[in-house]
């Protein structure tokens, strides 16, 4: 029977799968290491299971044979960004700020700047190892460096640009591209001029970018940890990584806001996603939300807020950010304040300070205003003098006699109290009528000024009224009466009902800059809000009478005020520059901004115009491509039950929802804005270019996919190659510069090259910004010095011919970024004036403090025609017979003196007063801050 027994054969696998050698398993699972996601469906679908494997950390399965190909290109990144990195050897555009604040952190001199320290912090660390002593100012651009380490600091960020790099590869790697996708991403990002340009120079926005990549990479390896096995200990790890790279780019500049703001997103969609799974329990969702929470929110806010504290530890003494600081945070930094009475009485001599915008103090000096009453002027000077003085005397209504405040018994300053300031310098009482003020020119308006002389105990226009708004809880006595420090007041004149007020309007050069103080009939209370910051002893008080100090503020005092100041004063970063744009022309790459322009060579921030458009096309072909497939499944269509599409539309969403955050929301902002800013956004634009890339060449044989990445590449590297003479200063000629401004707003200084490259070989001469003649005048042996001069006329006194002048269009120097915080640099000088001008001088007092060199012009008109005198080394020119100047000499020097004053001789010449254009500035000042008034008119 046994014979008849037929021996079973193994089971057929199904149709169109390979043959299989037979097993225990009647269907055996087959390795699907190599199966794409629709081939895997399509086994699932036939009874295959997917079959455990494990996997690579972070989703990157990458060969030894990409690494060593990395390497290649890392390598090739680092020749394009070192190469002649120590060229050119001056200051070129921002690094006039961001080298000198390296100087400031190396002399502990305290700063205030709009951006976060880190990246600072990192370049002023290099600079120390390298020896720099912080003596170098980095004053303008085009200044050559003397004994500073400029190389070691332009090294800082040329090495985040070279690591931004294999970043750019992993990621996309990780993000499930092919290798040829992320080689192509790596060579896009290689020769982008505008990244290069950036990184070779002692700036901040090549760090931000490689902050910006690392914190997506982690993401990325987070989110593939995450969708295999969650808190296991590679997930902990991509996840802590994300939140310390969360709070590195957020500290090197605010821009990193708009990363946290893409994680955030990405982090609430998998959130969501896991509310919606029900084999999620309530339980585990927590702790999915508290790992995220304190990784992704806690991590950040704590490696941000040690930056700010490492910052607070360098600047540790006085330096010119102490303006923009509150008194309280100034005593942290060598100015401590000595203990000063606590008692306002009648006769206590005081300082008063302004609340809201930390002006300074209520100042006066020996100088009037050329308008209005042309009584002398009163402003706010945010530095300690003696011109802050101010004495307390009773009101005089009716000729009411002055109190005798040193014999009688004392009288304080309760709320309600007529009361009049005396400055004690000049001797003049704070003074206010229906007269306009200079800048703020409404009705609404009255000017303030110090008005009287010796004995007189002024009017009703020097009497004010005290209104305490508020005092401090602990000193109850402070909301009764005026107490140094504690007590915030107001000032009401008594016989207008104005309000004494000041807003962050400055005075023009007449005023030397300082913060106008008016009386305000609408005043806004913030502003109307002021302290006695010091009183000195009363003759009534006892020597032991209480004393008073700031509050010396903790570090999260300190920390959450410089938050306050650097994001009051980013938002008011309005001013036009030369070179600034707007966010719609970024995609568009419609200008450049000019670096460095010197030894007929030019730094110009331009991008790779092949990589730049290609990106910003990709970001349109998304857009559209979405919203077709949005429409289709709104007819039913089921294109995202197809795995590739799923694929492809989370990898381009997750890319397109990281450019949306760093290009738009820029469209919200006001303030100054140019071209670097859009960087972080042309990284992600850029691998959302290469993904686009991967999706479309995903049906291609792997062969015909690398020839036409390599295509691409080519293509990229000659138009770097084009335009690599604007990233490093090198020779070029003014044929190939025109041949390279493929877009008429691409406003390269063309003129500045040589026409031949022979012409680089000789011995280089420094440019002027403007083609002008000049001339020599003196210089003979045992004669009179030399001057160099303007030459208007030509050496022989000949006018040159129209035709023989340029034509071109000028082309704006280069020229910095605006340091707000270094406005009031030069302002040490207290009120010192550094021109001639006919501003009236009252000559009463002729004490020093706060004075200003004057030479009053206010000679008769028929006087002035007389003569001018003008002396330069030992020549004189005279309309006389002294020197016998030729007149063309004579209008050669009056026009070098029209350049070094900024403004024409004629103005300098006729009588100062309320001028037209500073009547336009009141207006526009007038409108902006009080629209109900305008609206009232």
């Amino acid at each position: 029977m046994a014979a008849n027994v037929r021996v079973r054969r193994p089971a057929t696998p199904p149709p169109g799968l390979p043959h299989v050698a037979p097993s225990s398993h009647k269907y055996p699972p087959i390795r699907q290491d190599h199966l794409s996601a629709d081939e895997r469906r399509e086994a699932a679908s036939k009874g295959y299971g997917p079959g455990r494997r494990s996997h690579s950390p972070g989703g990157l399965n990458i060969t030894s044979g990409e690494w060593k190909l990395l390497a290649v290109v890392l390598l090739i990144a680092l020749g394009v960004r070192m190469f002649r990195i120590s060229k050119p050897d001056s200051v070129v555009f921002d690094e006039v700020h961001f080298g000198k604040f390296a100087a400031r952190y190396i002399k502990t001199r305290y700063f205030v700047d709009v951006h976060p320290p880190l990246a600072k912090l990192l370049i002023t660390a290099a600079a120390f190892i390298s020896g720099f002593n912080g003596d170098f100012d980095f004053k303008e651009i085009g200044k050559v460096f003397e004994n500073a380490p400029y190389v070691a600091m332009r090294m800082v960020p040329a090495t985040f640009g070279v690591a931004t790099i294999p970043i750019a590869y992993l990621t996309l790697r990780a993000l499930d591209c092919r290798a040829t996708t992320a080689l192509l991403a790596s060579i896009f990002l290689t020769f982008e001029n505008g990244l290069v340009t950036q990184s070779r120079h002692i700036l901040l926005d090549s760090p931000l970018v490689f902050f910006t990549a690392l914190t997506v990479f982690f993401f990325v390896g987070f989110s593939n940890e995450d969708k295999k096995e969650p808190f296991t200990n590679q997930w902990w790890t991509w996840l802590a990584l994300t939140g310390l790279s969360l709070g590195a780019v957020v500290s090197c500049k605010w821009v990193g806001l708009f990363t946290i703001a893409t994680v955030g997103v990405c982090t609430m969609l998998q959130l969501w996603l896991l509310l919606g799974d029900l084999r999620v329990s309530p339980r585990m969702w927590a702790r999915h939300f508290f790992a995220r929470a304190v990784c992704l929110i806690l991590i950040p806010v704590l490696f941000y807020m040690t930056m700010f504290q490492l910052h607070f530890i360098i600047l540790g003494s006085s330096g010119e950010g102490d303006a923009f600081m509150s008194s309280e945070f100034r005593q942290t930094l060598g100015l401590g304040m000595e203990d000063t009475y606590a008692d306002v009485a009648l006769g206590s001599d005081i300082t008063i300070r302004h609340l809201n915008t930390q002006g300074g103090y209520l100042h006066s000096h020996s100088h009037n205003y050329p308008g209005g009453s042309g009584q002398q002027q009163v402003t706010l000077y945010p530095h300690r003098d003696d011109n802050n003085l101010w004495r307390v005397l009773n009101a005089t209504v009716n000729n009411y006699e002055q109190y005798d405040y040193e014999h009688k018994p004392i009288v304080y300053i309760d709320h309600g109290s007529h009361i009049k300031l005396r400055h004690l310098v000049t001797d003049r009482g704070l003074h206010s009528h229906e007269v306009r003020p200079p800048v703020s020119d409404v009705d609404f308006q009255n000017e303030v000024s110090a008005y009287g002389m010796p004995g007189f105990i002024g009017d009703i226009n020097d009497d004010w009224v005290v209104e305490i708004e508020k005092g401090d809880s602990s000193d109850k006595e402070s909301s009764k009466r005026l107490r140094t420090l504690r007590t915030h007041f107001k000032l009401r004149h008594l016989n207008t009902g104005c309000y004494l007020f000041s807003h962050k309007v400055k005075l023009p050069e007449w005023g030397f800059d300082q913060q106008e103080v008016t009386c305000n009939k609408n005043a806004v209370k913030e502003n109307s809000l002021w302290y006695v910051e010091t009183a000195t002893k009363h003759p009534q008080l006892s020597a032991d009478a209480p004393k008073v100090n700031y509050k010396i503020p903790g570090f999260l005092s300190k920390f959450w005020e410089l938050q306050q100041v650097m994001w009051t004063t980013n938002a008011g970063l309005t001013d036009r520059h030369m070179y600034d744009s707007r966010p719609l022309t970024w995609p568009r790459l419609r200008r450049g901004i000019n670096f460095w322009v010197k030894d007929h060579r030019q730094i110009y921030l331009i991008g790779n115009p092949f990589v730049w458009w290609s990106s910003t096309a990709s970001v349109i072909t998304y857009m559209i491509v979405r919203g077709f497939l949005l429409l289709r499944a709104k007819r039913g269509y089921r294109d995202f039950d197809n795995t590739k599409v799923v694929k492809y539309d989370s990898l381009c969403g997750f890319l397109f929802v990281g450019y949306c955050m760093h290009y738009f929301p820029f469209f919200l902002m006001g303030r100054q804005l140019f071209l670097h800013h859009y960087f972080p956004a042309l990284y992600f634009a850029i691998l959302l270019n290469c993904a686009v890339f991967d999706l479309a060449t995903s049906t291609l044989r792997p062969k015909i996919r690398l020839q036409i990445a390599a295509v691409l590449m080519i293509i990229a590297i000659i138009t770097y190659s084009k335009f690599s003479s604007l990233a490093y200063g090198n020779p070029w000629t003014k044929q190939k510069c025109s041949n390279a401004q493929w877009v008429k707003t691409w406003d390269f200084a063309c003129n500045e090259f040589f026409d031949d490259y022979s012409q680089y070989s000789g011995v280089t001469v420094p440019t002027l910004n403007r083609s002008t003649p000049m001339a020599t005048i003196g210089g003979e042996p045992g004669g009179r010095a030399a001057i160099v001069v303007e030459d208007k006329l030509g050496q022989d006194g000949v006018v040159p011919p129209e035709d023989e002048q340029s034509t071109a269009v000028p082309i704006g120097v280069p020229e910095p970024g605006r340091d707000v915080f270094a406005k009031d640099e030069q302002k040490e000088i207290k009120s010192q004036m550094r021109i001639s001008q006919d501003v009236p001088v009252n000559n009463v007092d002729e004490k020093e403090i706060s004075a200003a060199t004057f030479e009053p012009t206010g000679a008769a008109p028929e006087e002035k025609k007389e003569e001018v005198k003008l002396q330069a080394g030992g020549m004189s020119a005279t309309g006389g017979s002294e020197g016998q100047a030729r007149p063309e000499v004579i209008g050669i020097l009056e026009k070098e003196i029209e350049v070094e004053l900024g403004e024409n001789v004629e103005d300098h010449r006729k009588s100062h007063g309320p001028l037209d254009h500073e009547e336009a500035i009141a207006d526009q000042v007038a409108h902006e801050l009080y629209p109900e008034a305008r609206d009232v008119e």
